[in-house]
């Protein structure tokens, strides 16, 4: 008899543990049962079956652009696209994707590729996903929460040329900020109406060039995705408490490509300038570089000739630089100026030639004397040391 009562006991304790309760009161209110469920649900339909989250995308979605990665907006051009967008991002809309895909998308079908559109009840990424890996890619992904995710987390938010035109024409109230040397870039050719706060001078120059009002519109750009001054500034500009910061990814090269040289000066060609007398160094076409073939020959000939300074981020640095390169990023070289070496010329260089060039301007502002050039030119370096350089 007990036998069968501890069995009946047994069964009814069974019973009550397999079925969870319908609410479990929490300190907060919130029910547990609720949470539960909400962990468990299965995906949407139709949602493709690879994704990452916005940590891996802000990983990727970087400046200079990573060679090693594609990001996709599935969305509309001119609805959505163009008015914002995750950087570096480029727009495969889906209702376009036959006719955009083999323009837009990575040659090697191994690259890893990932697809957004407007957050979880929007099927355009999934879509397009699909289609990609039809076409034969195999590291397809999908950022589910898509664009709102990203900028309600609070990330800098990306606007095409098309967009920035738009508004301009519409006379809609903003400050365009180009965040490059003056001399050196803004001066010789600039979007017109924006003013010159080079990121390297945003600390003095800031409070008494941009608005006062904290809630303005404020649009910062550089020279395209090989450079990250205007990130860097946007960056500040929010630190300092602006809540209406945009970036334009594809800066002057895109609005001069799209529109031209319109106000600012045409980036007239310049003559050399004349070179101190030093192992090899040929200048280049903008003043304090050297030219592209000078600055090669040196690296396979007299490397020893010159010292080698990346002034790009330090992860960049780590990615592939020159051999026998030190790093000094340009924010930090105003207080490293008495660590310069002095027996040997110095070559500044980055991926674009906007941080290289303000490395060589700051240095030659405090410190005239010594003899360093800059690298006018996009290079980019693959992990084995192996390196293109395109010059300007």
């Amino acid at each position: 008899m007990k036998a069968h009562a501890r069995t009946a006991l047994a069964a009814v304790i069974a019973t009550m543990l397999s079925c969870p309760p319908l609410f479990t009161g929490s300190a907060d209110g919130i029910g547990v049962a609720t949470a539960q469920t909400a962990q468990t649900a299965p995906a949407k339909a139709g949602y493709y079956g690879k994704q990452v989250d916005l940590a891996t995308v802000k990983q990727y979605a970087v400046l200079p652009k990573r060679t090693d990665v594609t990001i996709v907006d599935a969305r509309p051009a001119a609805r959505k696209y163009d008015i914002g967008h995750i950087p570096t991002a480029v727009n495969i809309p889906d209702s376009q994707f036959d006719q955009l895909a083999g323009k837009l998308l990575p040659q090697d079908r191994s690259q890893l590729v990932i697809f957004y559109c407007d957050g979880p009840e929007c099927m355009l990424s999934h879509n397009s996903a699909r289609k990609a890996e039809q076409l034969g890619y195999t590291n397809v992904r999908v950022h589910v929460g898509g664009f709102p995710e990203w900028a309600q987390a609070g990330n800098l938010v990306a606007v095409s040329i098309p967009q920035l035109k738009k508004v301009m024409d519409a006379k809609e109230p903003l400050t365009l900020v180009d965040a490059r040397p003056k001399e050196r870039k803004y001066d010789k050719g600039h979007i017109p109406g924006a003013i010159s706060l080079p990121d390297s001078q945003f600390d003095k120059l800031a409070a008494q060039l941009l608005p006062a009002d904290k809630a303005a519109a404020l649009y910062f750009y550089c020279d395209g995705l090989e450079c990250k001054l205007s990130n860097d500034s946007a960056e500040k500009a929010v630190k300092l408490g602006y809540s209406n910061v945009k970036v334009v990814p594809d800066g002057w090269p895109g609005w001069n490509k799209a529109y031209g040289a319109s106000g600012g000066a045409a980036a007239a060609p310049v003559a050399a300038a004349p070179v101190a007398a030093a192992p090899a160094i040929v200048a280049g076409k903008e003043p304090g570089s050297i030219a592209v073939p000078s600055f090669e020959q040196i690296l396979r000939e007299a490397p020893q000739s010159v010292h080698l300074i990346d002034v790009r981020d330090p992860q960049e640095f780590a990615a592939g630089t020159f051999k026998g390169a030190v790093n000094i990023p340009v924010g930090t070289l105003d207080k490293k100026l008495d660590q310069l070496p002095r027996d040997k010329p110095i070559v500044f260089f980055c991926g674009a030639g906007g941080r290289s060039g303000e490395a060589h301007d700051v240095v030659k502002s405090a410190l005239p004397a010594l003899k360093t050039v800059f690298v006018d030119a996009t290079i980019k370096w693959k992990p084995t040391g192996e390196y293109t350089i395109t010059a300007k």
